[in-house]
């Protein structure tokens, strides 16, 4: 029998969000709902009849009911959403105008900055009243090179009121990969900024965006924001006015352009590891489900302070601004977490009084394999919940997060992706949490396992599908008219079935009804022909302390394939015979021995892509031989650099 990390109070339980929206459900539909399990089992049976009831408890601001929740859920991909339905993205986020704090901005310069809800709905007045003025209207598309600043949020709302499509990347991208993405879609208007802060020094990024500017021949102006430097010169940036004379004076009446329910709102990109990323069109489906995992999921209420580690290349932006519909106070951070030391975060969730923190599972590995304490050496009585996602966290990982954070805190671990702007599994404040699994599948998102028969298995591993559709699904891709690329993209796999295979393998517990993650299913590794994943490795090496990351991958040797281990060690840690030896002995006990690692090999970093996951594919192209595509779309492509330098010895 499995004993939970966290069992919720009573009191908690009945303050919940979704404590509410049970009860609004059992008194719509005549129910007797008590349980997470159950509402989740009427959300997949009752789909329409779930979005419908949803609706209604966000109060979702339209100018025109829909006629219809959806057309035809059999109809996937290609179902349609509240047909008849017209609102706007914005006025959703902007419905709190008072003096309440919006937005709190820390950068790790220690510049601090705050917005209330009045101030927020004003600027953002002013600067749709200078986009329109320039002649952006409904379907054009403005993008965003820039740090997580108030600006950049201001930005995003002022297009989004248009009616204009908003894409965004950070400024610590190379300009080839922020040229290889915001350059698909010709838009029309780029803001920028003079550059950013990362641990403790300034990065001036007036040329990088001056090469991305140059690049667009549909931009008309580029709006520059004054960060890094008092007075920037953007004399050698076409078409660039400062952000500060682009704004309009004073207030305009703001007009929320009102559109219907597949009008496109946002353009996300894929991570680009293996040609130009897909740019992923999206709807006001994101606005719904944003807010049903804000308000049901994350618990999210008007008197929270909530902040995630992220930046603006990341799906994680979008989903932390949404909560601005809640009447929350969101915090956008620019810098590096762990700048001036890695107590940084918890120093700002004491003095802040945060109550939710959202990090990834690579900085909690990162605080473990230190020995943080981060719950002894802090006042964290604020903090509520921490929300992960990125990638799988270990169950040492989880045991952690209770042991050396927090004995009494919602431990939300959510999985989704940028493909929906959303999750596919999450957590929910009235149930138990489990070490190393997510609590259970989303609301109204029919999750499932599959065999490589398309059966539905439970307590093994196997791949994540979707059996119905969402809103929050893409409308299309951008420049794929006939929908090639994005059936190709979740539909093919399982050619006889109509359901999203969204590429990672998961484990569905019939005991718990948790489910746990395993990695992408692509990242499969075949010695002597048999599939084995990689989060199995993982989970090993993150257990161990003195280990602050790994990657594994599979080398093409002597007519076979062997598993190369390459670790990161934390600080003052050496990789020694001895912790091999632990390594492959607690692979084999926990694993398989088909998981032990041929080689163990000690690097000083691990790549990343933008959206945080660990870049198996590149490693394995430069072990066998094989060119690396795209440097850019990592977020630290200098880290190949040494992959490169000991290839001559992998290949002994």
């Amino acid at each position: 029998m499995k004993t939970p990390l966290w069992i919720p109070s009573e009191e908690r339980k009945r303050d919940a969000n979704i404590t509410r929206f049970i009860r609004h459900v059992n008194e719509k539909w005549s129910l007797d709902i008590k349980t997470y399990p159950e509402l989740y089992r009427w959300s997949v049976e009752n789909i329409s009849a779930f979005w419908a009831t949803f609706w209604d408890h966000a109060g979702v601001r339209a100018s025109r009911g829909y006629d219809l929740v959806v057309d035809d859920l059999n109809k996937f991909p290609g179902a349609k959403w509240f047909i008849g339905g017209r609102l706007n993205f914005a006025e959703n986020l902007l419905r709190y105008r008072d003096d309440r704090i919006a937005l709190i901005f820390k950068g790790e310069n220690i510049q601090s900055r705050s917005m209330t809800c009045a101030e927020l709905y004003n600027e953002v007045a002013r600067l749709a009243k200078s986009l329109r003025d320039l002649g952006v209207v409904p379907g054009d598309r403005i993008v965003a090179y820039m740090p997580n600043l108030i600006e950049t949020a201001v930005a995003m709302l002022a297009t989004t009121s248009i009616g204009a499509v908003w894409a965004s990347c950070a400024t610590d991208i190379g300009p080839q990969a922020a040229l290889d993405r915001l350059g698909q879609i010709e838009p029309k208007i780029m803001f920028t900024a003079d550059g950013y802060f990362h641990k403790g020094q300034r990065f001036d990024t007036r040329a990088n965006a001056a090469a991305v500017a140059k690049e667009i021949s549909t931009l008309r102006n580029v709006v520059v924001v004054r960060y890094t430097t008092d007075n920037p010169d953007i004399g050698g940036m076409p078409k660039a006015v400062p952000y500060d004379d682009f704004i309009a004076r004073e207030p305009a009446p703001m007009q929320f352009e009102q559109l219907p329910f597949d009008h496109p709102v946002y353009i996300l990109f894929s991570s680009g590891t293996t040609g130009k990323p897909k740019c992923i069109v999206q709807g006001p489906g994101v606005l719904i489900n944003h807010i049903k995992e804000h308000w049901l999921h994350t618990d999210l209420k008007r008197d929270d302070r909530m902040i995630y580690i992220t930046t603006c290349s990341w799906m994680m932006w979008n989903w932390l601004v949404s909560g601005l519909a809640t009447g929350a106070t969101l915090v956008l951070y620019d810098g590096n977490p762990n700048y001036p030391d890695p107590g940084a975060m918890w120093k700002m969730i004491q003095d802040e009084r945060l109550s939710i923190f959202g990090c990834s599972a690579t900085y909690i590995n990162a605080l473990k394999s230190q020995g943080l304490r981060p719950g002894h050496a802090y006042d964290l009585s604020s903090l509520k919940e921490i929300s992960q996602t990125g990638s799988p966290l270990s169950a040492e990982g989880f045991e952690y997060v209770y042991r050396e954070i927090k004995k009494d805190l919602h431990f939300n671990s959510i999985s989704g992706g940028t493909d929906i702007n959303g999750c596919f599994a999450c957590g929910n404040p009235i149930s138990p949490v489990y070490a190393g699994e997510l609590q259970g599948p989303a609301l109204a998102m029919k999750v499932n396992a599959y065999d490589e028969t398309a059966t539905p298995v439970l307590d093994r591993q196997a791949e994540l599908v979707c059996e119905a559709p969402s809103p929050s699904m893409p409308l299309y891709f951008w420049n794929d008219p006939d929908g090639k690329k994005y059936r190709g993209a979740y539909f093919d796999f399982f050619p006889n079935k109509k359901v999203w295979r969204h590429g990672d393998y998961i484990q569905i517990h019939s005991d718990s009804g948790g489910i746990t993650f395993y990695g992408r299913s692509d990242s499969t590794l075949k010695p002597s022909g048999v599939r084995i994943g990689t989060a199995e490795i993982y989970a090993v090496a993150d257990s161990i302390e003195g280990i602050a990351d790994s990657l594994a991958i599979g080398q093409n040797w002597q007519g076979d394939q062997r598993v190369i281990l390459f670790v990161k060690m934390s600080k003052g840690v050496a990789l020694t015979d001895k912790l091999k030896s632990r390594l492959k002995k607690e692979i084999k006990e926990k694993a398989s021995p088909r998981h032990i690692p041929a080689l163990i090999v000690e690097v000083p970093d691990i790549p990343y892509t933008f959206n945080m996951k660990k870049v198996e594919s590149a490693v394995t192209n430069i072990v066998n031989g094989k060119p690396v595509t795209n440097r850019d779309a990592l977020i630290n492509p200098e880290s190949l650099d040494y992959f490169e330098k000991i290839l001559p010895q992998l290949q002994r």
